[in-house]
C-alpha cells in the first residue's frame, strides 16, 4: 500500500491553524513525507469588491489586508513547524481558492481545516471550500474539526461504508492508518449493508486488517448524525468516508451526511470522492 509521501496542508492566520501544522508535521514523521503549507483565502478585493471603484488609497489598504493575512500565516507556521526540515512553506499564488485546488493535484494527501461560522477568517473562503477542492483535485483530504483536541490520529478508525466508488477511495487512502491501528470499525446502513459490510471485512483481512463489523440498519437517514454518535461510543480518532453530492451550475451541493459531518464533525475526517 502507498503511504503519502507528498501532503498539502491548508493554511490561514486563524489560531486553530496551529492544530492543523502540528498534525501536518506528526504525519510527515509518521509517513516519512513532505509537508507542504500553502496559504489559501480569498484576496480583500475579491471579498470586497466596491475597493475596485474607490479611491487608490482603499486598494492599497486590500493590499495590506492581503499580506497581513500572510504574515500571520507565516508566522504560524514557523512557529509550529518547530524547524522540522520536512515543512516547507510556500508563497499564496495570488487567485485562491482555486490555485489550492491546482496544487493539490500534486499531493498524496491534503490537510484541510473544518469551517467554522463563527470565525471571522470563514470569510476568507467560500462556504463549499473543502467538497470543491475534493472533487476538483480528486484527492484525499484529512479534514480537521475546529473544535476539541487532537492527539492520536488512526489508533481507533470508524469506517462509513457505502458501495460507491467514494467510500472505496476513502478506504484505500485511509489503508496506511488501518495498517497499524489498534482497532477497525466498519458500519453501513440500509437494506443491503449486510452483505457490502462482509465483503469490505474480507478484503480489509487481505491487506492485513481485522474490523469489526456494525450494521446500522434499513433506516438510512440521519446518517451523519448516528455516525458521530457511534463514534463517540468506540472511542474513534478517525472517521473514513466517501465525500458525496453532485454539481450544481457553479456550486457544488453536498449530500446530507457529507454536509452533516463537515458541520458537526467532533473528530478528524478522512474524506475522498
Amino acid at each position: 500500500m502507498q503511504t503519502p509521501k507528498s501532503i498539502l496542508l491548508h493554511l490561514d492566520g486563524s489560531p486553530r491553524a496551529s492544530v492543523r501544522i502540528g498534525l501536518a508535521r506528526a504525519l510527515a514523521d509518521t509517513f516519512e513525507a513532505e509537508v507542504t503549507g500553502l496559504p489559501c483565502a480569498m484576496t480583500a478585493l475579491m471579498r470586497y469588491p466596491f475597493a475596485l471603484t474607490t479611491a487608490p488609497e482603499a486598494i492599497s489598504m486590500m493590499k495590506a489586508l492581503d499580506k497581513d493575512c500572510r504574515d500571520r500565516a507565516l508566522t504560524l507556521f514557523e512557529d509550529a513547524a518547530g524547524g522540522s526540515p520536512r515543512m516547507h512553506w510556500e508563497e499564496p499564488r495570488g487567485d485562491e481558492p482555486w490555485a489550492f485546488s491546482r496544487r493539490a493535484l500534486y499531493a498524496d494527501l491534503l490537510v484541510l481545516g473544518q469551517r467554522n461560522e463563527e470565525d471571522s477568517a470563514a470569510a476568507d473562503l467560500p462556504p463549499d471550500f473543502i467538497s470543491s477542492v475534493l472533487v476538483e483535485c480528486g484527492k484525499p483530504a484529512l479534514i480537521v474539526p475546529y473544535a476539541g483536541t487532537v492527539k492520536e490520529v488512526g489508533q481507533t478508525v470508524l469506517i462509513a461504508w457505502k458501495e460507491t466508488r467514494e467510500s472505496a477511495r476513502a478506504v484505500t487512502a485511509a489503508l496506511p492508518w488501518l495498517a497499524t491501528a489498534r482497532a477497525v470499525h466498519v458500519v453501513g446502513y440500509g437494506d443491503a449493508a449486510d452483505a457490502s459490510l462482509r465483503s469490505l471485512q474480507i478484503y480489509l483481512r487481505a491487506q492485513g486488517v481485522e474490523a469489526s463489523v456494525r450494521v446500522g440498519g434499513a433506516d438510512d437517514s440521519e446518517v451523519g448524525e448516528r455516525l458521530l454518535s457511534l463514534a463517540a461510543d468506540v472511542g474513534a480518532d478517525l472517521l473514513v468516508m466517501g465525500c458525496y453530492g453532485h454539481s450544481r451550475a457553479r456550486e457544488w451541493v453536498v449530500g446530507g451526511a457529507t454536509r452533516s459531518i463537515l458541520r458537526s464533525m467532533t473528530l478528524p475526517v478522512l474524506m475522498a470522492h
